[in-house]
């Protein structure tokens, strides 16, 4: 072993040496799973509470306030280090690797208090992995210079971090979901500790009770991810009542499809998105008080609505010649493309030759694009975060009139009236705020209440004529009462939502937060 220079208070460096590199690595392979259990604690964050700009924002914050507390106690860890290393790795194995199933059940079973346990096992977790890097630094310390130290240190930390951060969305959550995530690199964890036993064999007082407690934490890990699809089925069953026939977990979102008595639902991120018991009411009030105002619409453009539903309505009016369907999830065209059950449901809509589907968000895919359109349906989910609140902008708007031909006709879903009446007009204001004329309305759709559209054109809308046959729920006679707002939906002041600001989703969440809290 190589002592310190009293010249320059640090050590002389020799080559490396096989426990050097291999607590290095170890250096890697804690700070990209710290960083996983991080990220999986902000998307599920974002997936229950919504917001996720804010959610993730939170979470960040409070991990790297726990790391800070962490590097702080290090302090009082002076003797065995790497004994306190090994017990440290454990519970970060075992606290992290568990915290996407724990909090998964949680919301299930006790979601009162799901803020409560996000946040202390975040802070737990922080707090370990902020003790583990000092412990490694001081343990490498009595063999490399202080100088190689921290450059070799941060460098190994910073790469594990990269490789985290670019395989959680694109690789991890699409192909393993969170919960086999989280366990994976609990797992990982559990390895690094098995490996520092058999480093350190000659300096562990208690080599056998290491050993045992590796052996236990990483029995738990593997059986745990061994029946990882069974604590999925069991947390979501509970959640959605009734029996699930399909998920997916893609880079967007979680795709949740169940069957009970009403029929297949869609949920997105926990959300409901529709029941087939009556999502006909939606699509119907969505979709035909647009494209019969047009008369002959031939070129018609759908903005979301990946699961068809829009589409198959459009395709009720011969005159349409071809319909561009935008959605940003190939997931969801896929599934309601190729699962013949639920491309029933969309009369298979989306396998039909007028269709193309182009995968792409919609901001960018207005701004790029130079081809107008007869019609515009605008079936995004409700703006429950930035990224999707973006797409209800003055910004927006002024793309989707641009393509918008002469006499077209655009209509967006614009939440309820009822519940969300002051985010509702703020789409209203929002919308005529880049000169486009609108026309308010509103449906009742039992899943989800009294549902708000607005129909925006350069010209006024006009009250169609004729409606499509075999619709059942729209009809001539009661299409008028859909424009009619009673007093407790009338009209109120509102802002106008600017990226800049984002002022729907704040309005929104306050809005609907009011319900959810009740």
């Amino acid at each position: 072993m190589v002592q310190p220079s009293s010249a320059n208070g640090g050590e002389q460096a020799t080559g490396p040496r096989p426990i050097e590199i291999a607590l290095l690595i170890s250096v890697f392979v804690v700070a990209a799973c710290g960083l996983l259990y991080e990220l999986a604690a902000g998307a599920l964050a974002s997936y229950v509470l919504g917001d996720s700009v804010l959610q993730f924002s939170t979470i960040i914050g409070t991990y790297l306030f726990a790391m800070g507390v962490g590097s702080w106690l290090s302090r009082y860890f002076e003797r065995q280090l790497p004994a306190h290393f090994l017990r440290i790795e454990l519970l970060v194995a075992l606290v992290g690797g568990l915290l996407p199933a724990t909090l998964f059940l949680a919301n299930a079973y006790t979601p009162g208090a799901f803020r409560f346990l996000l946040y202390g096992m975040v802070l737990m977790v922080g707090t370990l992995v902020g003790l583990e890097i000092p412990l490694v630094m001081r343990i490498l310390k009595r063999n490399v210079a202080l100088k190689d130290l921290v450059s070799q240190v941060l460098t190994f930390d910073y790469l594990g971090a990269l490789a985290v951060s670019m395989a959680f969305p694109l690789l991890l959550v699409p192909h393993l979901g969170l919960i086999r995530t989280g366990l994976l690199f609990g797992v990982m964890n559990a390895a690094v500790a098995l490996w520092a036993v058999w480093l350190f064999r000659h300096e562990l007082r208690r080599l056998k009770a290491h050993l045992a407690a590796c052996v236990m934490v990483l029995g738990i890990l593997l059986a745990a991810l061994a029946g990882a699809e069974h604590i999925t089925s069991f947390a979501e069953d509970k959640f959605y009542q009734d029996r699930i026939v399909f998920t997916s977990a893609s880079p967007y979102q979680r795709i949740v499809v169940t069957q009970g008595r009403a029929g297949h639902r869609l949920y997105l991120n926990g959300n409901l998105q529709f029941s087939q018991s009556d999502e006909y009411r939606y699509h119907e009030a969505l979709v035909h008080p647009a494209m019969a105002a047009h008369g002959a619409p031939k070129r018609v453009a759908v903005l979301g609505g990946g699961d068809g539903m829009a589409v198959r309505e459009v395709l009720k009016y011969p005159s349409v010649e071809s319909v561009t369907l935008v959605e940003l999830d190939p997931a969801m065209t896929q599934i309601f493309s190729q699962n013949p059950a639920l491309a029933r449901l969309n009369d298979h809509a989306l396998q039909d030759p007028k269709v193309k589907i182009v995968n792409t968000d919609a901001f960018g895919w207005l701004q790029q694009g130079a081809d107008t359109f007869d019609v515009i349906v605008v079936d995004f989910p409700d703006p429950t975060n930035f990224s999707i609140g973006k797409l209800y902008t003055n910004s927006f708007y002024a793309l989707l009139d641009k393509r918008l031909a002469a006499s077209g006709y655009a209509v967006v879903q614009t939440t309820s009236p009822l519940v969300a009446r002051q985010s509702f007009w703020t789409v209203v204001q929002t919308m005529e705020s880049v000169g486009l004329q609108t026309a308010p309305y509103h449906a009742h759709v039992p899943s989800f209440g009294e549902w708000g559209y607005v129909v925006a054109s350069r010209r006024p809308w006009r009250m169609p004529e004729t409606l499509p046959d075999g619709l059942r729920f729209l009809s001539r006679p009661s299409l008028p009462l859909l424009f009619d707002f009673p007093l407790d939906m009338a009209r109120v002041p509102a802002e106008v939502n600017r990226l800049s600001n984002q002022a729907l989703v704040h309005t929104y969440e306050r809005e609907w937060g009011k319900v959810v809290a009740h």
